[in-house]
């Protein structure tokens, strides 16, 4: 059951990667405590999502992509794949801000640091196996949970987070469009497709099941958790020094957390968990373009071998040296990542729509999403998708 562990989890740490930092970050200095309760309310929609991905892999022996194209037909294969190169090259390019904010708080320009990075990711992932880059990713996503240590250092006062909440304005557009951001960094569609393919990778079967969903539960809590934590420390330091003032790039948030553990201590750690979430998130939304887009064209699992190679070589770099050649150009791009965490929520109804249909009508009948279950997960999700997608529309307005 070891070969089990990890995809739930690893899928779970990239889901808490720079852009969802940058969103909690934002969200805490500009409305203080007001948005915590979001991304711990969706722990349960969170996991009945991605719970559905691990059917999915574990019992159809197929990933999500493959799954559309089969049973839903190739427009909406390609309609999920389009979907999920949008999400990922967004992430990709996220990941990348976030790497070179580091680089740029300790004085070392993006020229310089980009293009290692983007060298450093197509060799960790083009150079080995699934389970050498699993680890690999495992072992530097830990490191994210560095900002436990950051929020509970900042000893926020319950009279405050209470007095934020009674003070919430719920009509006001920025925090609908802050809203909208969050829901769209909790729920990235690629994770959809990593999962399911991950576990059909891994040829696991039916009785992976137990162990998958614990590995996705205890992901699910983590990975919020770590959200929740970034909007603490943000609200209790930069949300009292900046007075609700956005923040302007990565190096800002760590000016104002890293006093509370020392200068020196304060800025690795917090280096540390940034890029230890962009790199994990690099590499796992890279995998899900891969498998996606192979899927999509029907070269997916049981297809030919050199052909999804290929697939992979070409998507994969492509992703990286564009979103490499996209940071290097923008002068800033804290509010286009927090755009890309937007898009998501927007195109979550498709994706999720599909998963739902899918996990109801073409697994094996004792796999299938049905009866009272059914109308939970399909409620909760409609609900989720309503409201990131009004939210973005409000917000945009």
């Amino acid at each position: 059951m070891s070969m089990v562990w990890g995809p739930g989890l690893l899928v779970m740490l990239a889901d808490t990667d720079v852009g969802n930092i940058v969103t909690a970050a934002q969200s805490g200095t500009e409305w203080g405590y007001r948005l915590l309760p979001l991304p711990l309310l969706l722990i349960v929609p969170l996991y009945m999502i991605q719970e559905l991905a691990v059917r999915i892999g574990l019992f159809s022996g197929q990933g999500f992509g493959a799954l559309v194209r089969t049973h839903s037909g190739v427009f909406w294969g390609w309609a999920a794949g389009g979907a999920l190169v949008l999400t990922t090259l967004g992430s990709i390019v996220t990941e990348l801000v976030g790497i070179a904010g580091v680089g740029e708080m300790y004085g070392v320009s993006r020229w310089l640091v980009l293009p290692l990075a983007a060298s450093g990711l197509l060799l960790v992932v083009l150079s080995g196996r699934y389970r050498r880059v699993e680890r690999v990713a495992v072992v530097i996503g830990l490191f994210e949970l560095s900002f436990l240590a950051v929020a509970y250092t900042a000893h926020p006062h319950l009279a405050d987070i209470g007095h934020d909440l009674a003070h919430h304005n719920f009509t006001d557009r920025h925090s609908l469009y802050l809203s909208a951001a969050l829901i769209g960094a909790t729920f990235n569609p690629w994770m959809i497709f990593y999962q399911s393919s991950a576990l059909a990778e891994k040829q696991l079967g039916p009785e992976a099941y137990t162990a998958a969903r614990w590995d996705t539960g205890i992901g699910a809590t983590l990975t919020q958790i770590l959200t929740a934590s970034v909007i603490i420390a943000a609200a209790a330091t930069l949300g009292l020094h900046k007075a609700g003032v956005p923040i302007d790039s990565v190096g800002e948030i760590s000016e104002a957390m890293t006093p509370l553990l020392g200068e020196f201590t304060g800025r690795l750690v917090f280096g540390a968990g940034v890029v230890g979430a962009a790199v994990v998130a690099a590499i796992v939304c890279s995998l899900a373009l891969a498998w996606g887009l192979a899927d999509a064209a029907g070269v997916g699992q049981g297809g030919d071998d050199t052909l999804r190679r290929r697939w992979f070589l070409v998507s994969y770099g492509a992703g990286v040296v564009g979103a490499t050649v996209l940071v290097l150009l923008s002068p800033d791009l804290i509010w286009l990542t927090i755009a890309m965490q937007v898009i998501n929520a927007v195109l979550m109804p498709l994706v999720v729509g599909l998963l739902v249909v899918l996990a109801a009508r073409h697994l094996p009948p004792a796999a299938r999403l049905q009866g009272s279950y059914f109308y939970a997960v399909a409620g909760t999700a409609a609900v989720v998708c309503a409201i990131g997608l009004i939210s973005a529309l409000a917000g945009v307005s």
